[in-house]
């Protein structure tokens, strides 16, 4: 029998007078998980976590706990750690009281308070400062103390809304590390809400893409970035060249005529709109073209260097401009203007039809 999920949600929604912000949403996250809400500002994301936390109520649906349904349960109840981006450590307090804090709202012992304090300080690499004030730490310490505030009280799951969002680039990427390493060193659930999308590619087990209110796409890291269900998916997880074609005679046609077989399971109707997606890193460029199932030729527009690698920008045929992805190196010995040879494989193609609203 399979391990009943720590969250499910079923056909949630909430709504804020006229706005829909979370709209139908279904999910299960697996026991002992790192499952990301990952989308752009706006979509319903950190909705859907204060809705799985019980600060908001939804319109409809169920929110259930390890099976148990909690839709109506108030937040101290449902046995949820949460951190904050603007973590909400108390200021006056030492950096033992704020993770303490939690414990002593339920009452422990003292002996107990002292022992998981220390124990889980130490998990975050803190130990020996617990006397310290929040205001003489720096911002990834101050983290730390909101990560074992959390987690000393031994939560069911951990939720996380955007807490790396304040952090400056270095310290984020050293954060990422640090989560990681936390989340498989307790084991406990961690649902993480974030609109960086290389964030969660790198730290997630399982994630849903929200767009909108909806998910668009719920699964592993790789499933969604090699196989994006929507043009939005494709186009919001890494980079991508988005076409619009055409498709016509059982084929799918770019502009400039150029006519693509369409991918296995793909249907759509004479003269239907359809989005085609290309990952730059699939493109081959220059001499290594020729052997590509599929050979374009086009002007070579922008290069856009970015140390190991650079990004070049192809005028193929009329509007159509591709964007391949290449070695630095190579990227800087290529003339602006020059002609340039691009390859790929037809399976390197995802296509969508164009669906109306």
């Amino acid at each position: 029998m399979p391990e009943v999920p720590d969250i499910e949600l079923k056909d949630v929604t909430k709504r804020f007078k006229e706005t829909t912000a979370v709209d139908h949403v279904s999910l299960e996250v697996p026991r002992g998980a790192f499952y990301s809400l990952l989308g752009p500002s706006g979509c319903g994301k950190t909705t859907t976590l204060r809705i799985i936390a019980g600060l908001e109520s939804p319109d409809s649906g169920e929110v259930r706990l390890r099976g148990r349904v909690v839709t109506n349960v108030p937040p101290f109840k449902r046995n949820l750690g949460m951190v904050f981006q603007g973590l909400a450590l108390f200021p006056h307090l030492s950096v033992f009281e704020n993770v303490a804090y939690g414990l002593r709202v339920r009452r422990a012992a003292e002996g107990k308070i002292r022992k998981r304090v220390k124990e889980h300080l130490a998990l975050v690499g803190l130990g020996g400062l617990e006397s310290r004030r929040i205001s003489q730490l720096s911002g990834g310490q101050q983290q730390r103390v909101a990560l074992a505030r959390a987690l000393v009280t031994e939560p069911s799951v951990l939720l996380l809304d955007e807490p790396l969002g304040a952090l400056d680039l270095k310290l984020r990427l050293q954060m990422q590390l640090e989560l990681k390493r936390l989340h498989r060193q307790v084991g406990t659930t961690f649902i993480f809400v974030t609109h960086d999308q290389g964030e969660a590619m790198a730290m997630s087990d399982r994630i849903a893409i929200m767009s909108r209110g909806k998910v668009e796409q719920e699964g592993l890291p790789d499933e969604i970035y090699y196989r994006p269900k929507t043009p939005f998916v494709a186009d919001f997880i890494g980079e991508t060249n988005l076409i619009e074609a055409t498709y016509t005679q059982g084929f799918v046609e770019l502009p400039g005529g150029i006519a693509l077989r369409p991918s296995e399971g793909f249907q759509a109707a004479e003269g239907d709109r359809v989005m085609v997606s290309l990952r730059p890193e699939s493109i081959r460029v220059g001499e290594t073209a020729a052997s590509s199932g599929i050979l374009l030729q086009g002007d070579l527009e922008e290069v856009v260097f970015r140390g190991t690698n650079a990004l070049v920008h192809v005028r193929v045929a009329g509007p159509l401009r591709i964007t391949a992805l290449v070695d630095g190196r190579s990227g800087t010995r290529l003339s602006l203007g020059s002609k340039l040879s691009l390859g790929f494989e037809p399976d390197a193609v995802r296509m969508f039809p164009v669906t109306h609203a």
